[in-house]
C-alpha cells in the first residue's frame, strides 16, 4: 500500500463540472443559452456580439454561479474574436492590402467558427455543462 492518495481516471476531454458544484436548474441552462446565442445579435447590430452577452450576463451574475461562468465564458470568447478580427485589419492596412488574400480566408473562417461555436456553447449550456471555448483568451476571471 502506498501513502499517495489515488487520482480519479478522468478522461482529459471531459467537460468541466458546473462551477457550484451543484447542477443548474432549468431556468439557468436556459438563460445561460440566451447568453451564449445572444451575441448572434453581432451579425446585425456592430458589436452586438459583445454588448449582449455582457449584458445579460451583468444582469444575472449574482443569482448563479452556471450563469456568471457561462457569461464569463461568452464575453471572453466575443472579446477574443473581436481583437483577432482587429489584428486582420490592421495587417491588411499595414499592407496595403496585400494581405487580403490571407486575411479574407482568416476572416471567413472566424466568422465561420463563432457561429458554429456559439451555437454549441449554447446547446451545452442548455445540458447543464459548463462550456469552455477553445483557444480564447480569458480576460475576464
Amino acid at each position: 500500500m502506498s501513502d499517495t492518495p489515488e487520482t480519479p481516471n478522468v478522461p482529459f476531454n471531459q467537460p468541466p463540472e458546473p462551477p457550484a458544484g451543484l447542477s443548474p436548474d432549468n431556468s439557468e441552462k436556459q438563460f445561460a443559452l440566451f447568453v451564449h446565442l445572444s451575441a448572434l445579435i453581432g451579425f446585425f447590430i456592430p458589436l452586438g456580439n459583445i454588448i449582449a452577452p455582457l449584458v445579460m450576463w451583468q444582469i444575472k451574475k449574482n443569482e448563479s454561479a452556471f450563469i456568471d461562468d457561462q457569461g464569463k465564458e461568452a464575453v471572453n470568447f466575443n472579446l477574443t474574436l473581436l481583437l483577432v478580427g482587429l489584428a486582420l485589419i490592421v495587417l491588411t492596412l499595414i499592407t496595403f492590402g496585400l494581405a487580403i488574400f490571407l486575411t479574407a480566408p482568416l476572416g471567413l473562417v472566424l466568422c465561420v467558427a463563432w457561429l458554429i461555436f456559439a451555437i454549441l456553447a449554447g446547446i451545452k449550456a442548455n445540458e447543464g455543462v459548463a462550456y469552455r471555448y477553445p483557444f480564447i483568451l480569458r480576460l475576464i476571471k
